[in-house]
Order: structure tokens, then sequence, then C-alpha cells
């Protein structure tokens, strides 16, 4: 038996993982191609950003990028959305939805993700049968199927593609994709919609989601780069990225947070010792409900 040096198996696995992201990018193209004239669901993360860029480089004016504006977007995120496609050169459009007058969506249930989803691809649907394109796409990938979100019960609705899914692409693969390819995206920390801040059962209101966004907006100012603001009421309870919780901790740190957030109108402002993690609220629903799909 042949032993080889530790050197060796690190290469070769380089060498595989390499092929192995090429061969998904090759079948990300041949997906892309067979879509026609594609409108492409933007909210400037990852996934979205790269299907969009992917999109760009292989239709060119065959494609659009579309961003909705609402209340539920913080407006950092929708300014770097617009920079990165501009950045790029990839068209882009920006729509109005109007989640925030369904009572469906601002009763803020299990399906909430259902109702916002279900607004923006009916106003897509719309926009692609007004200008002729064929296809609708939006950047869901292989690691989102182990997590609940209702959002996609509302894509197969309304028959909207899902091209990084479909081309085998986990978050990973999209991250070292978009590297490859020299985006500065390739490491931005994930982002949701400022409504999955919200506590389940609690209104979504236009002044709630102000509240959420101003306390991410004041975190972003204090340098810390991943985190979330979750809204439970009266108490806040802050997520910081686990490399960055010893920061968080210190004293004078501490003390900034109570007095911003009390200052928006939280009686009680808490730090998640957990850290950072996308989906908590979730762990706030019952199991059926978990399982249940909606619409």
């Amino acid at each position: 038996m042949i032993r080889q040096h530790p050197t060796t198996n690190l290469t070769q696995a380089n060498t595989t993982r390499r092929e192995e992201l090429e061969q998904k990018r090759l079948a990300l193209e041949a997906i892309l191609a067979s879509l026609g004239r594609t409108l492409i669901a933007y909210s400037g993360g990852v996934d979205s950003a790269f299907l969009a860029y992917a999109s760009h480089q292989l239709l060119a004016d065959q494609m659009l990028a579309v961003i909705a504006d609402s209340p539920s977007l913080a407006r950092v995120h929708l300014a770097d959305a617009l920079a990165f496609a501009k950045e790029q050169g990839i068209p882009v459009e920006v729509i109005s939805t109007s989640e925030l007058d369904k009572p469906d969506y601002v009763r803020n249930d299990a399906g909430r993700c259902f109702h916002c989803k279900d607004e923006l691809f009916t106003v897509m649907e719309q926009l692609r049968e007004s200008r002729g394109f064929d296809s609708i796409a939006y950047g869901v990938n292989v690691d989102d199927q182990g997590d609940f979100r209702p959002g996609q019960q509302a894509a197969k609705r309304h028959a909207i593609f899902a091209p990084l899914l479909d081309a085998g692409l986990t978050k990973e693969d999209v991250r070292q994709l978009a590297k490859v390819a020299g985006l500065r995206i390739w490491d931005k920390p994930a982002s949701a919609c400022l409504s999955s801040r919200v506590q389940y059962g609690h209104e979504v209101t236009r002044e709630t989601l102000s509240v959420v966004e101003k306390g991410e907006d004041a975190l972003r100012a204090m340098g810390f780069r991943q985190f979330r603001v979750r809204h439970h009421g009266e108490i806040v309870r802050i997520e910081i990225a686990k490399d960055e919780l010893p920061r968080a901790l210190n004293p004078e740190i501490a003390a900034d947070f109570a007095r911003l957030f009390k200052a928006l109108g939280f009686k009680f402002v808490t730090l998640d010792l957990e850290g950072f993690r996308s989906g908590s609220m979730n762990s706030l629903l019952p199991l059926e409900q978990l399982s249940r799909k909606t619409g």
C-alpha cells in the first residue's frame, strides 16, 4: 500500500472540489439558457446577486433583475443591491409591492413569508406578461431545503424557476463561485427581510419595521458585521455573530446597547448568548406548523 503525503491528498481534494464547482456552474448555465427571456427576483443577497450576475453573463439584455421596494427592505440593503447591479452592468428595475396592505401578512403567523412571496411573484408575473418575458427565476439553493421557508410554496404556486437549486448549488458553492468571479458580495453576511425579525403573532407594521431598521443601523455603525435585532414586543433580543460576541459582552458596549434600544422604545434589552443564527424565530413555532404547507 502506497501512502500518500497529506499535501497530495489536499491537492486532490482541491482539484475534485474545483471540478465539482465547474460541473455545477456549467449545469447552471444550461438551465439559464433554457429559460429564455428571464426576470430575476433580486434582493441583493449573495444568492440572488450571483444568480443575476450569472444570468446577465449568459443572457445579456434578455434578462432583467427585479427588486421589490417595501418597508420590509432595509434602505442600506436596497442601496447596496442597486450599487452592485450598477457595478456589474446588470439591468435592474425597482417595483413596489403591497404586502403590508394584506391582513394575512400583517398578522404575522407562520405563513407570513408565503404571503410576502405570493405578492412579489404576482407583481412579477404582471411585469413578465406586460414586457414579454418568458420566465421568472429566484435564488433558492440546496441548503434552503433544510429550513422552514413558506415562500418556497409561493414560488411553486407561481411556477417560479430555481436555477441554483436545480444545478445542485449549496450556499457555500454560490459563495465560492462568486469569489472566483471576483464579486465583492461573495462573503456578504446573510440578510433577510426586516419582517423576519418580528416575533410571530406580533403584527408587522411600518413603525415596528422602522424600529428594527434603526436598531440594525446602529449596530452597523458600531462596527458589528453579522447581527439581527429580534423584536419581541417590549423586549429586544440582539443576536451577534459568535466571533463578535466578546466585544458585545464588553460592559461599555452593553451599556451602549441599553441606551440605544431603550431610546427606540424597548423596555428590556437582551443579548442572545447563543449568538447570531438565521431563522431563530422559527424555534418559537409548534412542530405541526413547521411541517405544514401553506397555500
